[in-house]
């Protein structure tokens, strides 16, 4: 039941993910941030298998690191997203990666913008974007209430809104949600939701 959205506003991006980690009928854990710091002002939000998710997202993270420590200059926005589109439709032909991005980032001369990569390599600059079943609700309240010339706390508000619709109309939802922004001061962790916390079993002796 992963949940990955993602919207743009005219000063600043936001990425929202669920925190958990599951396979089959089982959670292993939730406390599991799926958003990776790409470089200091890029984001990207991945929902998919697990190792696939993992593997993939780290892999595009050190390709772009190398390149900047190449050539001197940080890739933008637009051409991570290519690379790492380029790189899912190589993998589509060999072992494709089950892995669903949104990629959101803050470039000196464009601003902020958002990119949906889908694991068949699909590749859409939009101005919100979501993956999993919590997309059905998110990208309906994102619809209702997103415009660009809103404020990081109205942003941060429609965010909660969706996590909550989430919560309430998922069968199963995912209890625990980070949320991460972008904007001119480079990417950060704004704040979690948990609804839930990690806890540890007793040891006995």
């Amino acid at each position: 039941m992963e949940s990955v959205f993602g919207f743009v506003c005219k000063d600043f991006a936001v990425v929202v993910a669920d925190a958990s980690s599951v396979h089959s009928i089982l959670v292993h854990k939730a406390n599991e941030d799926k958003i990776m710091h790409l470089d200091s002002h890029k984001l990207l939000g991945a929902s998919g298998e697990t190792g696939d998710r993992a593997q993939f997202t780290e892999f595009i993270q050190k390709k772009v690191a190398l390149y900047q420590f190449r050539n001197g200059i940080p890739l933008t926005t637009s051409a991570a997203a290519n690379f790492a589109r380029g790189d899912l439709a190589t993998a589509l032909r060999k072992n494709p990666y089950m892995v669903n991005i949104i990629l959101a980032g803050y470039d000196k001369e464009t601003g902020p913008s958002l990119y949906f990569i889908d694991y068949i390599a699909s590749l859409h600059k939009l101005d919100r974007a979501a993956f999993g079943y919590g997309s059905y609700f998110a990208l309906s309240m994102m619809d209702r209430y997103h415009h660009p010339d809103m404020t990081l706390e109205e942003a941060i508000e429609l965010a909660d809104k969706c996590i909550f619709e989430i919560r309430k109309r998922l069968v199963v939802g995912p209890p625990n949600f980070i949320i991460k922004i972008v904007d001119k001061d480079g990417a950060r962790l704004h704040s979690w939701r948990i609804s839930i916390e990690e806890s540890h079993a007793p040891v006995v002796h």
